[in-house]
């Protein structure tokens, strides 16, 4: 947590004391708390020291900031963000041959002096390489909400843990403008559009050492002309803190920022720099006469990191957060137009509160699913119907087969026993023959093989059986 969200609740107990309220109190409740008096303190009391304890404890606890890189593969986003860290983040290089964007995320532990960060670059990889560039910002948004979403349940739940929680939002979105001199791409603007109102979005020309100082300077005014002719809210550097406005609304009127990127040092004269060398000449990284890098890594860094760092918890967090709880029932409105607050128990009047809120939205989840599980059981007694139907009607199929199969048998049965009929005829007649063919020939008659034609009989019926 930084040092910025431990002051927040300080800070606006502060401008509520001393502000006239704007509308008139509700309550003898609210009057009692809105009355405020102004004592003065009659010796030291030590109450002065609590910003000295709040930067203690800010750079006990760390500080994290988590920067978004959106452009084309070797536009130079890694090596703009090693030389704004003045370090080397060892990122890989990526390929053209992307089939979609996808966003790589890399954390690192920095410290200057005794300020340690936790630095997040999320990078966009694959982005704009595609033929059809319909949904290439579709990634980016789903993985801004995600992030959202992951710090809105750590925030609902019963035992937080926000003082250890990671907070992984994003800060701020570097927009790699390629330099082509003429006008934004049709997927710049739109991209822009749609991150507008989720992140705190800063424009910048990458590789400005390919374009001369006049074209530069034209492609500045047409940037930032379509900007506000599509309507898109690019972040603007706060000028309501005296200390840092003049400097703020001069560089306001730098935006976008033409930097050049390099981690190459070159000797000039007595001191090593990081340049670019050409055959025409050196372009120097940190020379404010030759690109904006200084500019960039001056209001980035140095001057208005914590305005990014709050600007995404108390705007776009916020936003996302109220439509997400407008979305789950919960509002600040009753009915009657009228604050919501917690019942008060020696008031006849009911006023909902977010456990009623809650009550009411549970109760019409339940419903609903009392409804679909009504509707399941009802799909489901009408799949077993259909099923026994055609259970009854394959088992009538089988009970004609087998009555048509029974029947042939029958038929072929007796057909059988015709045929054996008529075979046991035909030997008897054979027997008769013979027996008179050996009378006429004197020779005596064999005995009849009635036993054995009598187990053939047998043997035979019992085959057909």
């Amino acid at each position: 947590m930084a040092s910025s969200d431990v002051a927040r609740p300080l800070r606006f107990q502060t401008d509520t004391g001393m502000r006239a309220p704007s509308h008139p109190p509700v309550d003898n409740q609210d009057a009692k708390r809105q009355s405020c008096r102004s004592l003065p303190l009659a010796g030291h009391v030590g109450f002065d020291s609590l910003p000295d304890q709040l930067v203690n404890k800010s750079i006990h606890q760390g500080f994290c900031f988590n920067i978004l890189c959106i452009g084309e593969t070797g536009i130079g986003k890694s090596t703009l963000m090693d030389s704004l860290f003045n370090t080397n983040f060892d990122d890989c290089m990526s390929t053209h041959f992307q089939p979609n964007v996808r966003l790589k995320a890399e954390t690192y532990e920095l410290q200057e002096s005794n300020v340690r960060l936790k630095l997040t670059v999320v990078n966009t990889v694959g982005f704009g390489d595609q033929i059809n560039k319909d949904d290439s910002y579709q990634p980016i948004v789903d993985y801004i909400d995600a992030q959202f979403e992951a710090y809105l349940q750590e925030e609902l739940k019963i035992k937080r843990a926000l003082y250890n929680y990671h907070d992984t939002r994003i800060h701020v979105c570097l927009y790699f403008i390629s330099p082509t001199g003429h006008s934004l791409k049709t997927l710049d603007l739109l991209t822009m559009k749609i991150l507008d109102s989720k992140v705190n979005i800063i424009p910048i020309i990458a590789k400005a050492d390919t374009v001369s100082k006049s074209e530069l300077q034209r492609f500045k005014s047409k940037i930032m002309s379509e900007l506000v002719s599509n309507g898109v809210q690019i972040y603007q550097f706060p000028t309501d803190d005296e200390t840092v406005a003049k400097v703020n609304a001069t560089m306001n009127g730098y935006l976008p920022f033409a930097v050049v990127g390099s981690v190459e040092e070159i000797k000039i004269g007595n001191k090593t720099v990081k340049a670019r060398q050409y055959p025409w000449g050196i372009v120097q990284v940190e020379n404010e006469h030759h690109c904006d890098f200084v500019k960039l890594r001056e209001m980035l860094i140095c001057t208005n990191m914590e305005d990014l760092r709050e600007q995404t918890h108390m705007s776009h967090y916020e936003l996302y957060r109220r439509c997400k709880l407008e979305q789950m029932g919960f509002r600040d409105t009753g009915p009657e137009n009228k604050p919501v607050r917690m019942p008060d128990s020696k008031k006849t009047s009911r006023r909902e509160s977010l456990q009623e809120t809650y009550e009411a939205k549970r109760h019409e989840f339940l419903g609903e699913l009392q409804q679909k599980e009504e509707e399941m059981r009802q799909m489901f007694v009408q799949r077993v119907k259909e099923k026994e139907a055609l259970l009854k009607e394959a088992e009538r199929e089988l009970q004609v087969k087998f009555e048509h199969l029974k029947r042939l048998h029958q038929e072929e049965r007796i057909r059988v026993e015709e045929k054996r009929k008529l075979l046991e005829d035909e030997i008897m007649a054979f027997n008769k023959r013979k027996a008179a063919s050996d009378i006429l020939q004197g020779r005596p008659l064999p005995a009849t093989p009635t036993v054995g034609l009598k187990k053939d009989k047998d043997r035979k019926n019992s085959g057909f059986m």
